[in-house]
């Protein structure tokens, strides 16, 4: 929806409200016209009703309007004696209608001084749990949202069955792109694995100011740009197109990497390492950058070494070899390769990186054109976008900003952009193309464990307005693979940062002797409070 569009919905919404409660609001000792003005009417029905004035604040924070709606129309309807089931009921189940029937046919008295508390233990819990939903879905939406590793591709910075709170203030929240959704729910609703949100209606990308801008290094969260392999290389033919794929913004998987590249950089992998405007990235103490190895064993690997490998060398993502039984893909950090090499039952390593020399294609790789024989091991140079630069296009180069001119700042901001590229000329909707200026910023976005990882190298750029936040803490780690109940818990990371200088330290403790203290606080303030 454009913003046209969105300020003629908002526009309906008060003509409907008007005609549905004027009469309302004149019963209630205020004046017919105070309902058609738009905010105004809202505080004074918050009047009305006699509920806080920082309710119309709710009203259009999206989400958790959806919450909110039914509940101003049920306290309507009992602020005019409507306290029955079924009154509730026609409520919530006409959206709000069912108040035109009171305005115009039921000769109500508004009750100025009703009770405010639920009349029952059921109305009760209701009401607790609504606002309890509400106040999750304002955290989860614009402070902190919870979020769980699901791949090894940052191993060993952050493991697989890490739970993480992403800070969405960081680098700015961003306000919900689809209005109507389930609170707390991504794309699917649980059990029944339908659509959690209506993609009918779908409000303008907007987002709150951050105090900090993603910066070299930082490891993201984001919305994956393509959001399925098969719009990378298997594009269906128009109008079905692939890489147009229609799922909103905010909705696509969620994706977490290392940002090694900001706007304005030009990224180079050389051997694996990533070399930034020329320069060899220096990564924090914290990251572990991994490479692929072949290992070959002098006999067959049971689960004890294994286990063995995984606690001693930091070893993680063994596969056997097709075919033999003595021969192993392992990721290995460079650290512990030494140590690998020493333990006996092992006969040599050999790097996989010496699979990708430097000019072998790897038809998978961004751009996809074998006039730039990237892999993931060598590739580059590659220019990272920056808002408001402006690039040459060529069709030598249009393979690296096609997708952006047709989809990120394309469909995706509500233009119809169609790029066909012509023997010695790029055409945009038909007119020639000779340069373009970027509406947005662009992130290169990567994997620590390099050889096992689909990222930037694999579907390129993430535009800004796909960034979620930033991950901030490890709250529980706990590795299903491990034997055992007790070994399932990672102890150590527990209550950890995940960025910061030096090793993780475990705030667990800590965190488990305060509260401790506050249990021990109230209760005592409780015994107290009896005896007085």
């Amino acid at each position: 929806m454009t913003l046209e569009g969105l300020l003629i919905f908002i526009l309906a919404v008060q003509i409907i409200h008007f005609a549905g409660t004027w009469k309302l609001y004149q019963k209630a000792g205020r004046q017919a016209w105070e309902a058609a003005i738009p905010v105004y009417n809202a505080v004074v029905l918050m009047k009305i009703i006699r509920r806080p004035w920082w309710y119309v604040i709710l009203l259009f924070i999206p989400i958790v309007n959806l919450i909110m709606f039914p509940v101003i129309w049920v306290e309507t309807l009992r602020s005019f004696g409507r306290y029955s089931n079924t009154d509730t009921f026609l409520g919530i189940a006409t959206l709000g209608f069912y108040l035109y029937y009171i305005n115009y046919a039921v000769d109500v008295q508004y009750q100025a001084d009703r009770d405010l508390n639920p009349r029952t233990v059921a109305g009760e819990w209701i009401s607790s749990i609504l606002f309890a939903i509400i106040a999750a879905t304002l955290v989860h939406t614009y402070f902190m949202q919870p979020f769980t590793i699901p791949t090894s591709s940052l191993e060993k910075t952050l493991l697989v069955g890490d739970f993480l709170f992403v800070s969405k203030f960081h680098y700015g929240a961003r306000t919900p792109m689809t209005p109507i959704a389930w609170p707390m729910a991504h794309d699917t609703l649980p059990l029944v694995k339908s659509k959690s949100y209506s993609p009918q209606l779908k409000s303008p990308y907007t987002r709150l100011p951050g105090f900090q801008k993603i910066k070299h290094n930082d490891i993201v969260v984001f919305n994956w740009p393509v959001d399925t392999v098969d719009a990378i290389n298997n594009p269906p033919a128009p109008p079905n197109d692939g890489r147009f794929h229609y799922k909103p913004i905010d909705k696509k998987t969620n994706y977490v990497k290392r940002c090694v590249g900001i706007p304005g950089d030009s990224i180079e992998v050389k051997d694996g390492f990533v070399y930034i405007n020329g320069v060899k990235n220096v990564l924090p103490e914290r990251a572990k950058v991994q490479f692929g190895h072949v290992v070959y064993t002098k006999s067959p690997l049971g689960l004890a070494d294994f286990q063995y490998l995984k606690e001693q060398f930091d070893i993680t993502d063994v596969q056997q070899a097709p075919g033999s039984n003595t021969i192993y893909y392992m990721q290995v950090t460079e650290p512990a390769l030494a140590q690998l090499n020493s333990f006996s039952k092992i006969l040599r390593t050999e790097p996989l990186t010496q699979y990708e020399p430097e000019g072998l294609w790897n038809r998978d790789i961004f751009p996809y054109d074998s006039r730039y024989p990237n892999n993931n091991v060598h590739f580059g140079p590659i220019y990272i976008p920056e808002e408001g630069a402006t690039v040459a296009i060529t069709p030598e180069n249009i393979s690296f900003y096609k997708r952006i001119i047709e989809v990120y700042e394309g469909y995706e901001m509500g233009f119809n952009n169609t790029v066909r590229v012509g023997k010695d000329q790029v055409f945009l909707n038909e007119e020639p193309l000779t340069e373009y200026t970027f509406l947005q910023d662009y992130y290169w976005m990567m994997g620590d464990n390099r050889q096992n990882s689909q990222d930037s190298r694999t579907w390129g750029y993430v535009p800004f307005n796909h960034v979620v936040g930033k991950p901030v803490f490890v709250w529980m780690s706990i590795d299903s693979k491990a034997p055992g109940l007790g070994n399932k818990f990672r102890w150590d990371r527990f209550f950890t940062t995940v960025g910061g200088d030096g090793q993780p330290v475990s705030y667990f403790k800590i965190f488990l002797a305060v509260l401790a203290g506050w249990f021990i606080f109230s209760y005592f303030r409780k015994r107290r409070k009896k005896k007085a």
